[in-house]
C-alpha cells in the first residue's frame, strides 16, 4: 500500500480531515459544530477511516504512514485539539507527525510564484507570510495590521491568498490600484492541503517524532498577553 497521511485542521470556525495518498485525496470530511471539535473529532476519523475503501473493510489506524495536523495560526484551543490528538494516534501507533502551518496550507492553493498569504487574527490585525510557489518561505510569518503588512510585501506580482471572503474583498478593495496584486481564495477546509503538504515532508525524510511537533501560534494567547508579573513593580529589593 502507498503511503497513507491522516490530516486534521480544528484551527478555525470549520474544522477538516482527509486521508491523502500517493494517488491523491482518498476520502474528506467536514467537522462541526465549530466549538466543539473536541467532541466529534475521533468520532468523525473513525467514520472517515470507515469509509475510505481502500478495502473492503475500510482503513485501519494502523495502516497511516504518518499523522498531520495544522499548527496554527488560528484559535488556541483548537490548535491543541488537533495536535493533542496527532500526537496521540502517532505515539499509539508508533508514527511519526507533522505539524503544518495553515498559512502554508493556504499558500499550497496559490497559482502565482509569490503567495502572500493571510488569516484574520482578530483585534484589528491579521496573520501573514509570503511563500513561493514551492511552498517555501520568503518572508516570515507575522501578525501585524493589513495595510501595514501590504506595504511589506515584494514588489511585482504577488498573489494574496486568503480563505475568508470578507478579509478578501477589503484586500481587493486596498489594492484596487495595484495591477500586480490578485486576490484569490482559498476553500475553508485546509485538511487536504495539510495532507498533501504532509506527504511531501515524509516522502523527504522531514517527519517528526511526536513529540517534537509543537503549535505555531505567531501571537502569543490572551492569557499570556493579560498576565503580568507581580514583581515587576515591586523592583529588586522586593524579591
Amino acid at each position: 500500500m502507498s503511503a497513507l497521511i491522516l490530516a486534521v485542521d480544528t484551527t478555525g470556525e470549520l474544522g477538516s480531515i482527509a486521508l491523502v495518498s500517493e494517488a491523491g485525496v482518498v476520502a474528506e470530511a467536514e467537522l462541526g459544530p465549530p466549538g466543539a471539535f473536541a467532541d466529534v473529532l475521533f468520532g468523525a476519523i473513525e467514520t472517515l477511516l470507515s469509509q475510505a475503501g481502500l478495502t473492503g473493510t475500510g482503513v485501519a489506524v494502523t495502516d497511516i504512514s504518518a499523522f498531520a495536523s495544522a499548527s496554527g495560526p488560528g484559535s488556541f484551543t483548537g490548535v491543541r485539539i488537533g495536535l493533542t490528538a496527532v500526537k496521540g494516534l502517532a505515539e499509539a501507533t508508533g508514527r511519526p507527525a507533522i505539524a503544518v502551518s495553515n498559512l502554508q496550507a493556504l499558500a499550497f492553493f496559490g497559482k502565482k510564484p509569490l503567495r502572500a498569504v493571510v488569516i484574520d487574527a482578530r483585534r484589528g490585525e491579521i496573520y501573514g507570510a509570503v511563500y513561493n510557489a514551492a511552498l517555501e518561505p520568503v518572508h516570515e510569518e507575522v501578525v501585524m495590521k493589513l495595510d501595514a503588512w501590504l506595504e511589506s510585501l515584494p514588489s511585482g506580482e504577488v498573489e494574496v491568498v486568503t480563505n475568508s471572503h470578507a478579509l478578501a474583498e477589503v484586500v481587493r478593495s486596498a489594492c484596487h490600484a495595484d495591477t500586480g496584486r490578485q486576490v484569490s481564495e482559498a476553500p475553508h477546509a485546509l485538511a487536504v492541503a495539510i495532507g498533501k503538504i504532509a506527504l511531501d515532508r515524509l516522502q523527504r525524510g522531514l517527519a517528526q517524532d511526536p513529540v517534537e511537533i509543537d503549535a505555531n501560534y505567531v501571537r502569543r494567547s490572551d492569557a499570556e498577553l493579560l498576565w503580568k508579573d507581580p514583581w515587576a513593580t515591586k523592583g529588586p529589593a522586593a524579591r
